[in-house]
Formats: C-alpha cells, structure tokens, sequence
C-alpha cells in the first residue's frame, strides 16, 4: 500500500517535498517536548516515510505531454510543402 503518490505533480519541486519532510518531524519534536511518546513516534515515522518516498526514493519523471508535443511538431514541419516549386 502506498501513502504518498511520489508521482503527483505537487511534488515535483524539491522545497515542496523538503517541508513536507521537515514539518513531520518538526511536529515530532514538539510532540517529544511535550511529553506525548506516542504521537511522537506517529508523525517521527510519518516524517521517516515522507522522507523516504519524498527525498530518497524519488525520480521525477519527464512531462509527457511535452515529449509528445515537440515530436508532432517536428513531425508538421517535414509534412508541409514547400513553397519553392515555382
């Protein structure tokens, strides 16, 4: 069962998935503080998995749409005459 979609676009830039990491254990730590061993240990192994999927296990993949684009537009620039025939 997967948690974080690592392929969501909201995760595409690295300070989007660095806070996201930052704040789970940012929480932990006040959870820790605060004397409340279980919620600390919650969201310590929400941030550890949030790191793992985020930071460590992430590969970004290229646009498709963008890929898919480019190549018709190379493919319209050979199919159209030429206005040299005269």
């Amino acid at each position: 069962m997967q948690l974080i979609d690592p392929t969501h676009p909201i995760y595409k830039p690295l300070w989007v998935r660095i806070l996201i990491v930052a704040v789970c254990f940012g929480w932990s730590a006040v959870e820790t503080l605060g004397s409340q061993p279980f919620w600390a240990m919650l969201s310590g192994a929400l941030g550890a998995y949030a790191a793992w999927m985020l930071l460590l296990n992430f590969k970004p993949e290229p646009p498709a749409a963008n890929v898919e684009a480019a190549s018709q537009t190379d493919a319209d620039e050979d199919e159209t005459p030429s206005d040299d025939k005269k």
